[in-house]
């Protein structure tokens, strides 16, 4: 079969290295008993023949029409399930509608917009081996009192353990990127619930991170801030300085000021 062309405006490097590709498939551990797994952008199967391997039930889902076609010509129709779409406004269902893992070689124009989804569904996503750019896997990573910790640091630490697995060269792509990769798992913690209202906990995370170099107590002030909260000794912090468990005690802060 002829080789699927990698396209740029769907942000595709397809991994060509069998060791590194193994290794990704390797680090799917089948969290919370989940044998169901979803495989983003499987390009032309090179990460999809390690997971056959492993006997998970697997699904695959592709935007790209030259891969889909390519695919369907590699494997048996009672081997995988393959999707035709896109992950970010896919619908799940069937198996999908059920715990389930998420595996893929992440395009890096929409690796950011992944996680987001994933955090849409974190009741029904127990674990994420992905790889994506390393500035991007590292910042999602990160922990407080971190420059590159963020938004998607906080959010995802909230309702996973994050790890940072290991750093893939631009060599093993084709084509290659211009930037090193990183590849991450995310794996579901024990909390159902934040001890907050979960929109708003959201909502102040990212107006927190809107402007990173002020205090709390100017970035936050779109919100519309009481006289009592604003004097709270925590607003003097940048965002930066907050871990999980102080966001939440904010929002919760937030809400009762509102309501006085």
């Amino acid at each position: 079969m002829s080789k699927v062309r990698a396209k740029k405006h769907l942000g595709q490097h397809f991994l060509k290295d069998l060791g590194v590709a193994e290794k990704i498939a390797g680090a799917l551990t089948g969290h919370r008993g989940t044998n169901v797994v979803l495989e983003i952008g499987p390009g032309m199967g090179v990460l999809t023949d390690f997971l056959l391997e492993k006997k998970w039930d697997l699904h695959l889902i592709e935007i790209d029409k030259e891969s889909i076609h390519y695919l369907e010509k590699k494997y048996k129709p009672d081997s995988l399930t393959i999707i035709e779409g896109d992950f970010l406004n896919y619908y799940f269902k069937d198996k999908l509608a059920g715990p389930h893992a998420i595996i893929g070689n992440f395009p890096y124009n929409i690796s950011s917009q992944i996680f987001f989804k994933v955090l849409e569904k974190r009741e029904l996503v127990t674990e994420v081996v992905g790889m994506l750019q390393k500035e991007v896997a590292e910042r999602m990573t990160a922990k407080k009192g971190n420059k590159t910790y963020g938004i998607l640091s906080v959010l995802l630490q909230a309702y996973y353990d994050v790890e940072y697995l290991f750093t893939v060269p631009p060599e093993v792509f084709d084509p290659p990127p211009k930037v090193n990769s990183g590849v991450i798992r995310i794996s579901r913690n024990n909390v159902e619930k934040l001890d907050c209202d979960e929109k708003l906990f959201f909502r102040l995370v990212k107006q927190a991170f809107s402007t990173r170099r002020k205090t709390l107590r100017n970035a936050l002030k779109p919100m519309g801030l009481s006289d009592e909260f604003k004097a709270l000794p925590i607003l003097d912090s940048r965002a930066e300085q907050l871990g999980v468990d102080e966001f939440v005690l904010l929002t919760q802060q937030l809400e009762t000021s509102w309501k006085n």
